[in-house]
């Protein structure tokens, strides 16, 4: 397809307004690639954090790390940020980055194709069509919320919503409440759920298949004087930041591999069980049976002690129906409710933009991967799929620190990239096959030691297959090292008068 008079054209076109595509936007920018677009499928930037508006809803990272390094904000009011301050800070952001006016908003991508004759990307919006050199996928892994397949629950007459999508309008007072799912969005929701429902006599069941490991959540309130020191004493912020990433680059990389040396973590994790429980069959049953760190590793306060309410029942039975007005057991249980809250993630290991996307060769990305499972070079870059570069892509994920870290490096590598295709002259960059083969048979030969692999556990982590696509399992200023300059060797490189040299790096992980 050439280019028309309907399709409109730029050098670059960015899919996400998250962190990810506000990062790149700011950064092309920076570099003087100015005619780029971002495809924002919302009305606003945020991504995850404007999507996420559950009660409870906050970061389980530090705050000193969960904000760009270029961008420091200074005005955290605790040390784990709430979502609305989250959200805030990425307006400002965007809003003093001057690139808002190249963010499409209201629009959903949906179909971004290869096109061999014109070596540019045709990427169809429900608003536009589009011709970009280069598409950088910024939408990220927890952008598709996933319901249960549950029989029935399409016939349930109650309100029905998922964490990700939270229905403000309706009233909770009093109601009987089902919570379906126990990782970090639900163990957010159950205590503040539990408040509102003792508070109205209202009755709240949570619905457990694994019960996963949770530890104190060191938060507190910065005081005034504090904030006004991070604010105006030069080097406090960045010194505070320093110190957060050094304790957790230290640990759990660590234990991850040698997952012994978790044990006195562990410990503190019964012990929080004990602190917060007095029922010992309730202990019990929230006590997991697989090694820490197997399952993402949750923070809370509170969580334990709404369990232990009077108004609140943990059901560890399996869910069999969903009926109009009823969730039932295996047991055979009948437990009517009114409101049913989905908190079942996402899906992480089979995006669903990947449906959309067709590359060189004619297939989507997602028949690509469904044989073998995601996996692309350093997590940026896919065989056959030329001038692409995903942010958040496959082995990216993080089960200790902050993932902002990981969009940085891999923003910073786009960005080497598209400055080596303007200095050599290159239309065209193509990840090899063989490096990538080379990278990613690294790679999952540690992943295969890790606690996430052996710890005993099934895990969202996990593909179909049984292979971790989902985290990296090397500290993130090694992932950073990997990143810090793009490597044309294992790229197939053409320009307009003819294909470039083309060699294979021997990439490891």
């Amino acid at each position: 397809m050439s280019n028309t008079s309907d399709v409109r054209t730029v050098d670059h076109l960015i899919i996400g307004g998250g962190f990810a595509g506000l990062c790149a936007a700011i950064k092309l920018s920076e570099d003087g690639e100015n005619d780029f677009v971002v495809i924002e499928r919302a009305s606003d930037v945020g991504g995850t954090w404007r999507d996420n508006t559950y009660p409870g809803a906050a970061c389980d990272v530090p705050s000193q790390l969960y904000s760009f390094s270029f961008a420091p904000n200074p005005d955290w009011s605790r040390s784990y940020s709430p979502q609305p301050e989250i959200q805030a800070y990425i307006k400002k952001v965007a809003t003093q980055s001057g690139t808002l006016d190249r963010f499409v908003f209201d629009t959903s991508v949906e179909d971004a194709t290869w096109d061999n004759q014109t070596q540019r990307w045709i990427v169809k919006t429900s608003g536009e069509t589009w011709s970009a050199g280069t598409v950088i996928v910024g939408a990220g892994g927890l952008s598709e919320p996933r319901l249960p397949e549950i029989e029935g629950i399409e016939t349930f007459q109650g309100e029905l919503f998922h964490s990700a999508q939270w229905d403000h309008s309706v009233d909770l007072a009093g109601k009987r409440i089902a919570v379906i799912g126990t990782g970090a969005s639900a163990i957010q929701i159950v205590p503040e759920l539990q408040k509102t429902l003792q508070a109205s006599g209202g009755h709240l069941d949570v619905y457990q298949r694994t019960a996963p490991w949770v530890i104190p959540r060191n938060d507190r309130t910065y005081g005034a004087l504090e904030r006004k020191a991070i604010k105006h004493v030069p080097g406090l912020q960045r010194a505070y930041r320093a110190g957060v990433y050094l304790a957790k680059e230290a640990t759990v990389p660590a234990f991850t591999l040698w997952p012994g040396l978790a044990a006195p973590v562990q410990k503190q994790a019964a012990k929080h069980i004990a602190k917060g429980i007095k029922d010992p069959e309730l202990r019990a049953k929230v006590t997991p049976s697989f090694a820490f760190g197997c399952k993402r590793v949750l923070i809370s306060n509170d969580y334990y002690p709404a369990l232990d309410a009077d108004n609140v029942d943990l059901v560890t039975d399996p869910i069999t129906k969903i009926t109009g007005s009823s969730i039932v057991t295996a047991d055979g249980t009948e437990r009517e409710i009114d409101v049913l809250v989905v908190a079942t993630g996402f899906f992480t290991t089979e995006l669903p933009i990947t449906e959309h996307v067709t590359g060189s060769d004619g297939k989507t990305l997602a028949a690509q991967w469904q044989e073998s499972g995601m996996a692309a070079y350093k997590g940026t870059t896919v065989p056959n799929f030329p001038n692409m570069f995903f942010i958040v892509g496959p082995n990216t994920g993080l089960g200790h620190s902050s993932m902002v870290l990981m969009i940085e490096s891999q923003v910073a590598y786009i960005r080497d990239a598209i400055k080596t295709m303007r200095t050599k002259g290159f239309d065209v960059l193509e990840v090899q096959q063989s490096a990538t083969d080379a990278y990613n048979h690294g790679l999952q030969k540690r992943m295969k030691r890790t606690v996430w692999s052996v710890g005993g556990c099934d895990s969202w982590y996990l593909d179909r297959h049984g292979k971790n696509t989902t985290l990296w399992p090397r500290s993130t200023w090694d992932f950073r090292r990997r990143l810090a300059k793009f490597d044309p060797a294992a790229y197939r490189t053409t320009t307009r008068t003819g294909t470039g040299a083309a060699a294979t790096e021997k990439a490891s992980a």
